[in-house]
Protein backbone atom coordinates (compact mmCIF):
# COMPACT_ATOMS: atom_id res chain seq x y z
CA UNK A 1 0.00 0.00 0.00
CA UNK A 2 2.81 2.77 0.97
CA UNK A 3 4.47 1.63 -2.39
CA UNK A 4 1.34 2.43 -4.04
CA UNK A 5 0.88 5.99 -2.30
CA UNK A 6 4.40 6.65 -3.35
CA UNK A 7 3.70 5.83 -7.24
CA UNK A 8 0.47 8.26 -7.19
CA UNK A 9 2.42 11.17 -5.78
CA UNK A 10 5.52 10.42 -8.08
CA UNK A 11 2.87 10.66 -10.95
CA UNK A 12 1.41 13.88 -9.42
CA UNK A 13 4.23 15.49 -9.06
CA UNK A 14 4.81 14.36 -13.01
CA UNK A 15 1.90 15.97 -14.17
CA UNK A 16 2.13 19.47 -12.26
CA UNK A 17 5.58 19.59 -13.19
CA UNK A 18 4.78 19.05 -16.89
CA UNK A 19 1.36 21.14 -17.28
CA UNK A 20 3.49 23.99 -15.65
CA UNK A 21 2.70 27.48 -17.68
CA UNK A 22 5.86 28.38 -19.69
CA UNK A 23 4.65 32.31 -20.72
CA UNK A 24 5.56 34.11 -17.84
CA UNK A 25 9.12 33.56 -17.01
CA UNK A 26 10.93 32.64 -13.84
CA UNK A 27 12.46 34.58 -11.23
CA UNK A 28 15.75 35.94 -11.72
CA UNK A 29 17.76 36.47 -8.58
CA UNK A 30 20.97 38.17 -10.50
CA UNK A 31 19.71 39.14 -14.12
CA UNK A 32 23.29 40.52 -14.78
CA UNK A 33 24.61 37.05 -14.97
CA UNK A 34 21.82 36.11 -17.12
CA UNK A 35 21.62 39.31 -19.50
CA UNK A 36 25.05 40.69 -20.20
CA UNK A 37 25.88 44.12 -21.86
CA UNK A 38 27.77 43.26 -24.55
CA UNK A 39 29.26 45.66 -27.05
CA UNK A 40 28.99 45.48 -30.99
CA UNK A 41 32.98 45.84 -31.96
CA UNK A 42 32.73 48.97 -33.53
CA UNK A 43 29.04 49.96 -32.74
CA UNK A 44 29.44 52.49 -30.13
CA UNK A 45 32.02 55.61 -30.20
CA UNK A 46 33.85 54.91 -27.17
CA UNK A 47 36.56 57.36 -27.82
CA UNK A 48 35.90 61.58 -28.80
CA UNK A 49 36.82 61.38 -32.48
CA UNK A 50 34.63 58.06 -33.18
CA UNK A 51 37.49 55.89 -34.29
CA UNK A 52 37.09 52.28 -32.12
CA UNK A 53 40.69 51.29 -33.79
CA UNK A 54 43.25 53.38 -31.79
CA UNK A 55 46.92 52.91 -32.36
CA UNK A 56 49.52 52.11 -29.40
CA UNK A 57 50.71 55.17 -27.58
CA UNK A 58 53.92 56.58 -28.84
CA UNK A 59 56.91 54.92 -27.42
CA UNK A 60 54.93 51.87 -26.11
CA UNK A 61 56.61 48.35 -26.33
CA UNK A 62 55.01 45.36 -26.76
CA UNK A 63 55.29 43.02 -24.13
CA UNK A 64 58.01 40.58 -23.90
CA UNK A 65 59.37 42.79 -26.28
CA UNK A 66 62.72 43.79 -26.29
CA UNK A 67 63.72 46.57 -28.42
CA UNK A 68 67.04 46.15 -30.83
CA UNK A 69 68.82 49.51 -31.05
CA UNK A 70 71.51 49.15 -33.77
CA UNK A 71 69.87 49.93 -37.00
CA UNK A 72 69.14 47.37 -39.90
CA UNK A 73 71.86 49.05 -42.04
CA UNK A 74 75.84 48.30 -43.27
CA UNK A 75 76.75 50.46 -40.22
CA UNK A 76 74.71 48.93 -38.05
CA UNK A 77 76.04 45.41 -39.12
CA UNK A 78 79.56 46.15 -38.47
CA UNK A 79 78.77 47.57 -34.95
CA UNK A 80 77.32 44.40 -33.86
CA UNK A 81 79.77 42.46 -35.70
CA UNK A 82 82.08 44.60 -33.55
CA UNK A 83 80.64 45.44 -30.64
CA UNK A 84 77.65 42.65 -29.50
CA UNK A 85 78.27 39.56 -27.44
CA UNK A 86 75.44 36.99 -25.47
CA UNK A 87 74.64 37.75 -22.70
CA UNK A 88 74.51 34.25 -22.09
CA UNK A 89 77.09 32.49 -19.75
CA UNK A 90 77.83 29.19 -20.41
CA UNK A 91 75.33 27.48 -17.97
CA UNK A 92 72.88 28.90 -20.04
CA UNK A 93 73.64 28.19 -23.53
CA UNK A 94 71.93 25.09 -24.05
CA UNK A 95 73.00 23.85 -27.62
CA UNK A 96 70.39 21.06 -27.87
CA UNK A 97 67.76 23.60 -27.80
CA UNK A 98 69.79 25.68 -30.10
CA UNK A 99 70.15 22.97 -32.77
CA UNK A 100 66.24 22.43 -32.61
CA UNK A 101 65.54 25.65 -33.16
CA UNK A 102 68.08 25.59 -35.97
CA UNK A 103 66.76 22.63 -37.38
CA UNK A 104 63.76 24.33 -37.69
CA UNK A 105 64.40 27.96 -39.40
CA UNK A 106 68.16 27.88 -40.42
CA UNK A 107 68.93 24.47 -41.37
CA UNK A 108 66.45 24.49 -44.76
CA UNK A 109 69.18 27.01 -46.56
CA UNK A 110 72.18 26.99 -44.94
CA UNK A 111 72.52 22.59 -44.06
CA UNK A 112 72.23 21.00 -40.97
CA UNK A 113 75.95 21.38 -40.46
CA UNK A 114 76.13 24.91 -41.24
CA UNK A 115 78.35 23.78 -44.93
CA UNK A 116 75.46 25.76 -47.23
CA UNK A 117 73.98 22.77 -48.76
CA UNK A 118 70.27 22.99 -47.08
CA UNK A 119 67.79 21.03 -48.62
CA UNK A 120 66.38 24.42 -50.83
CA UNK A 121 70.27 24.98 -52.03
CA UNK A 122 70.25 21.32 -52.89
CA UNK A 123 67.34 21.20 -55.29
CA UNK A 124 68.32 24.51 -56.51
CA UNK A 125 65.69 26.91 -55.27
CA UNK A 126 68.20 29.18 -53.37
CA UNK A 127 72.03 29.60 -54.54
CA UNK A 128 74.70 31.39 -53.30
CA UNK A 129 74.59 30.27 -49.62
CA UNK A 130 77.83 30.58 -48.29
CA UNK A 131 79.64 28.01 -45.84
CA UNK A 132 80.01 29.19 -41.80
CA UNK A 133 83.87 28.46 -42.07
CA UNK A 134 84.53 31.23 -45.44
CA UNK A 135 87.32 33.17 -44.12
CA UNK A 136 85.86 36.10 -46.57
CA UNK A 137 82.75 36.43 -43.74
CA UNK A 138 84.59 36.04 -40.73
CA UNK A 139 81.11 36.06 -38.25
CA UNK A 140 80.95 36.81 -34.56
CA UNK A 141 78.29 36.46 -32.33
CA UNK A 142 77.25 40.15 -33.37
CA UNK A 143 76.78 39.67 -36.68
CA UNK A 144 75.02 36.16 -36.55
CA UNK A 145 72.55 37.91 -33.47
CA UNK A 146 72.12 41.23 -35.97
CA UNK A 147 71.18 38.81 -39.01
CA UNK A 148 68.52 37.04 -37.67
CA UNK A 149 67.15 40.00 -36.21
CA UNK A 150 67.15 42.10 -39.32
CA UNK A 151 67.85 39.66 -42.22
CA UNK A 152 70.47 39.84 -44.67
CA UNK A 153 70.45 40.16 -48.65
CA UNK A 154 67.98 37.24 -49.62
CA UNK A 155 67.39 36.26 -45.92
CA UNK A 156 64.59 37.85 -43.86
CA UNK A 157 64.01 38.47 -40.31
CA UNK A 158 63.59 35.89 -37.87
CA UNK A 159 62.94 37.91 -35.13
CA UNK A 160 59.13 37.39 -34.78
CA UNK A 161 59.61 33.50 -34.75
CA UNK A 162 62.48 33.57 -32.39
CA UNK A 163 62.33 35.40 -28.87
CA UNK A 164 65.80 37.00 -27.88
CA UNK A 165 66.63 34.28 -25.66
CA UNK A 166 65.99 31.93 -28.58
CA UNK A 167 68.36 33.62 -31.22
CA UNK A 168 71.16 33.64 -28.71
CA UNK A 169 70.64 29.69 -28.29
CA UNK A 170 70.77 29.69 -32.26
CA UNK A 171 73.81 31.92 -32.38
CA UNK A 172 75.59 29.72 -29.60
CA UNK A 173 74.79 26.87 -32.16
CA UNK A 174 76.12 28.49 -35.18
CA UNK A 175 79.64 29.18 -33.22
CA UNK A 176 79.82 25.43 -32.66
CA UNK A 177 78.97 24.44 -36.30
CA UNK A 178 81.31 26.90 -37.29
CA UNK A 179 84.20 25.78 -34.76
CA UNK A 180 83.62 22.02 -36.39
CA UNK A 181 83.53 23.19 -40.04
CA UNK A 182 87.22 24.93 -38.99
CA UNK A 183 88.52 21.62 -38.09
Amino acid sequence: MKSLIKILAIAVVLVVVSCKKDTAPNYQFMPNMYESAGYETYGEAAFPNGVEAQLPAQGSIARGFIPFDIDNTTEGYNLAKETLKSPLDSTQVDLVTGKELYNIYCGICHGNKGNGQGNLVKREKILGIPSYDDAGRAITEGSIYHTIYHGKNAMGSYANQLNEEERWQVVSYVLKLKADLEK
